[in-house]
């Protein structure tokens, strides 16, 4: 659904990063943008080891396959120690670099391997100063083709359409703007100046008047393309965007060239759900301990990458019992929460708490059962921050009790 736009924001967006640290109510929150969700075992070790020294003892996983650190003592020690390990390469557009990518990329199906698009991305939007007051809830999409991550209704999509084209999408629509691979990382930064152009205090291009049509249409002629007839709403091979997939969990045998460093030409990669999208510090240790890729999803899950048959069955055997969720059918794929108390003054109940006791029981607060294939967001207050999107059962806490409601909510929540 188009936004109705314009939406009036009574404020500068204050999305947090790893320098401009938010103020909770349990202390410092210091998110930390992951281009692609892409860490390497160092650079979650870093993590772990400063969440048990400097934060409450865990990493936590976002809705746009970021990480943030909680409670944070000491935030410019951290922004040290993430500059020394890698994670901070710009200073001035740290909260701007937002990629969401096809997890598996490169490695099981998709069309192509989105990859290198993204590190392109990131070095050419780092470099350019005015690129840096892009808001920081602004995102890009870069989708192999599968259709997993273009539903999740960036400011710019790439989904590649063939082996030669991709559809440029526009606030997770399709009108019909198609350009060649090698043009793929130009249309998204024109997009993104045509937003500082456009703009006055919007946050996302979906919050333009007309929902963006107003840019599209700048942006095809800036990049010398047909534009799709938005009147008739009528374009030839439009991308299907459904936002019913299910996230990547369990075993998955490459099918692709494997990335540079793999185990073995046949490798394996895992994914498993992190119940609550809380990564423990002592998690991070074994995670790391693996010496493999690990890659955050923006479904609040981890792959591990590039595994050998061996190494693959090891890991699943030490690491399930630590917390990690290896069966796509449990009810952790499905159940969701925000901070809740005490992490968040707004909130007004412990929903972690009543979220995991829902888990347990296979109940939801008003009695009725979890049923299968049901998303489920539990919720501290009206916000529903970190809501997924799609058609969600919103458990939302009102002070007394929760309220179930299976009504839709809005589609653009605050992260994570």
């Amino acid at each position: 659904m188009v936004s109705p736009g314009p939406r009036s924001r009574t404020r500068a967006d204050a999305c947090p990063g790893a320098l401009s640290v938010h103020q909770a109510a349990d202390g410092a929150l210091a998110r930390l943008r992951a281009p692609g969700g892409l860490l390497t075992p160092e650079q979650v070790q870093l993590l772990g080891t400063a969440a048990a020294e400097l934060g409450d003892g865990a990493v936590e996983l976002t809705s746009r396959g970021n990480v943030q650190l909680r409670a944070v003592t000491d935030p410019d020690e951290l922004a040290r120690r993430l500059v020394a390990g890698g994670l901070l390469p710009s200073l001035t557009h740290e909260r701007v670099r937002n990629y969401l990518v096809s997890p598996l990329t490169g490695r099981v199906g998709g069309v192509v391997d989105v990859r290198g698009w993204v590190g392109e991305l990131d070095r050419r939007l780092c470099a350019d100063e005015r690129l840096a007051g892009l808001p920081g809830r602004f995102l890009t999409s870069f989708d192999d083709g599968r259709g997993d991550v273009s539903p999740l209704a960036a400011d710019v999509g790439i989904h590649v359409v063939d082996a030669a084209r991709v559809a440029v999408l526009v606030a997770g629509r399709d009108h019909g703007i198609r350009v060649g691979h090698d043009r793929a990382v130009d249309a998204v930064l024109a997009a993104a100046h045509l937003f500082l152009d456009l703009r006055s205090n919007q946050w996302r291009i979906a919050e333009l008047a007309g929902g963006g049509a107003e840019l599209a249409t700048a942006l095809a002629a800036q990049l010398a393309v047909r534009l799709g007839d938005p009147g008739t709403d009528q374009i030839a091979g439009r991308i299907e965007l459904r936002t019913d997939g299910r996230p990547p969990i369990g075993w998955f045998d490459h099918d692709c060239a494997v990335a540079p460093g793999a185990a073995t030409p046949g490798a394996v990669t895992l994914g498993a759900a992190v119940p609550l999208g809380r990564v423990s510090a002592r998690l991070c240790e074994f995670l790391a301990a693996t010496e493999r890729p690990i890659v955050v999803t923006p479904w609040r899950t981890l792959l591990i990458c590039d595994l050998d048959d061996w190494s693959a069955e090891q890991v699943v055997r030490v690491l399930a019992p630590m917390g990690l969720v290896f069966d796509e059918n449990s009810p952790w794929t499905r159940v969701s929460a925000c901070a809740g108390r005490p992490g968040c003054a707004k909130a007004l109940a412990d929903v972690r708490v009543d979220a995991s006791a829902a888990v347990s029981t296979r109940l939801l607060p008003d009695g009725a059962p979890l049923g299968d294939g049901e998303l489920v967001h539990f919720a501290g207050c009206e916000r529903r921050c970190g809501r997924p999107r799609g058609e969600v059962t919103d458990v939302v806490a009102t002070g007394s009790a929760y309220r179930v409601d299976r009504d839709p909510a809005p589609s653009d929540p605050t992260e994570p």
